[in-house]
C-alpha cells in the first residue's frame, strides 16, 4: 500500500484492437476507456502505439496512402483528444501518424494534460515503412502532478540507453505504448508468432489464449528485459499494447505498471479490450536501486556510448536484416 504521507500518481495503462485506417471509430473507443478509467480516479490514461491507425498493416500502404492517413500535430484526431483530456480532467496519450509541415512522416505519440498543455514524442527507431522516418530527440516533460514523465514507443524501449537518457533528463515515470508480442523474431530465442486459431476460439478455450499471452512469445519476453529498465533507472513503466489480431500478427496485450525496483504491481493477461490502474507510489523513487546506480555512474568512462562503431544499421536495417551480428 502506498505511504499517505507520500506524492502518488493514480494511472492506467489500456490494451485495445484498433481498427485499421479509422481514427474515428478509434477515437469512440477511446473516449469510453478514457471515461472508464477517469471515473475510476486515474489523473493518467495510457493507450497503445498507433492506436488511432492500427499499426503494422501500415507496412502494406503506399507512402501516398500515408500521407492521406497522417495527421499534423495539432490535427482532427489530436485535437478531439485533448478536448477529451479537458472535459475529463485527466492526461491521455494516444499514437498516431504524423506529418510535419515538410511533409515528413512519424509515428508519433501525444500525451494531452488536463491543463491544455500538449507533448509530442517521434519514435526515435522507426521501422515500420521506409516512407516513415525516425524521430531525433527525446520527450521528457512537466506535469500537473509534479512529477516528469518520458516517452519511448515500441522499439525505443529495448536499446537501454534510451531508457537511461530518459532517466538522466529527469523523467521519473515512463509512458512505454508498445504494439507487440506474437511477432516473428529472426532470433532463434525470441518471439514466435501466436497462433490465430488460439484467438479465434478464446471465448470456447480461454485457457489456451491467457497461456499462450503469459508464454514466452508474451509476457515471458516482456519478463526477460522490461523490469530492468524500470529498475535500473528508478521510474514507473507504464506499459500499454494492442492485443488480438494485428494485420498477420496477433498482439498479446500483457497492459502492465512496473515500479521503480522492476516489480509489476498490476498487470492483465487477459485476451481482449482491458484497463490496469494503479496508484504510483512517487516516494519510492529517490532511494531506489537505480537512482543510486546513476549516481555512482563514471561518465569519463563512457565515451564509447556516443562514438560510432562503424557496424550501425538505420532501424529498419537493424530490425529486419537477416546477417547475423559480427563480433568486435
Amino acid at each position: 500500500m502506498p505511504d499517505n504521507s507520500r506524492p502518488t500518481l493514480r494511472a492506467s495503462a489500456v490494451q485495445f484492437e484498433a481498427i485499421p485506417d479509422r481514427p474515428d471509430l478509434n477515437l469512440e473507443t477511446i473516449r469510453r476507456l478514457a471515461t472508464a478509467a477517469a471515473m475510476d480516479g486515474s489523473q493518467l490514461v495510457v493507450f497503445p502505439e498507433m492506436c488511432l491507425l492500427g499499426y503494422w498493416h501500415l507496412r502494406r500502404h503506399t507512402p501516398q496512402r500515408l500521407h492521406q492517413l497522417a495527421e499534423t500535430e495539432g490535427g482532427p484526431s489530436i485535437l478531439a483528444v485533448q478536448n477529451l483530456a479537458q472535459e475529463l480532467g485527466v492526461g491521455i496519450g494516444v499514437g498516431y501518424l504524423e506529418a510535419d509541415s515538410d511533409g515528413r512522416l512519424y509515428n508519433s505519440y501525444a500525451v494531452c494534460l488536463p491543463d491544455g498543455a500538449r507533448h509530442t514524442h517521434r519514435k526515435i527507431h522507426a521501422f515500420e515503412h521506409e516512407a516513415i522516418d525516425s524521430g531525433s530527440r527525446f520527450t521528457v516533460f512537466d506535469t500537473p502532478w509534479g512529477v516528469k514523465a518520458g516517452i519511448l514507443i515500441c522499439w525505443d524501449n529495448n536499446l537501454v540507453e534510451n531508457v537511461r537518457a530518459t532517466a538522466l533528463l529527469g523523467a521519473t515515470v515512463l509512458l512505454a505504448p508498445h504494439q507487440t508480442g506474437g511477432t516473428n523474431s529472426r532470433s532463434p530465442r525470441g518471439m514466435k508468432p501466436i497462433p490465430s486459431t488460439l484467438w479465434e476460439n478464446r471465448a470456447a478455450d480461454p485457457a489456451a489464449i491467457e497461456a499462450a499471452f503469459r508464454g514466452p512469445h508474451g509476457r515471458g519476453w516482456l519478463m526477460r528485459w522490461l523490469p530492468s529498465r524500470a529498475h535500473d533507472n528508478g521510474l514507473f513503466i507504464i506499459f500499454s499494447n494492442g492485443v488480438g489480431p494485428d494485420d498477420d500478427e496477433i498482439r498479446t496485450g500483457n497492459a502492465m505498471i512496473i515500479d521503480p525496483y522492476g516489480a509489476v504491481i498490476a498487470e492483465t493477461w487477459s485476451a481482449g479490450e482491458a484497463i490496469v490502474t494503479s496508484e504510483l507510489d512517487l516516494g519510492l523513487v529517490p532511494l531506489s536501486t537505480g537512482r543510486r546506480w546513476i549516481r555512482g555512474r563514471r561518465p569519463e568512462l563512457y565515451a564509447s556510448l556516443s562514438q560510432p562503431q562503424g557496424n550501425e544499421l538505420d532501424a529498419r536495417a537493424a530490425r529486419f536484416s537477416p546477417h547475423p551480428v559480427e563480433l568486435p
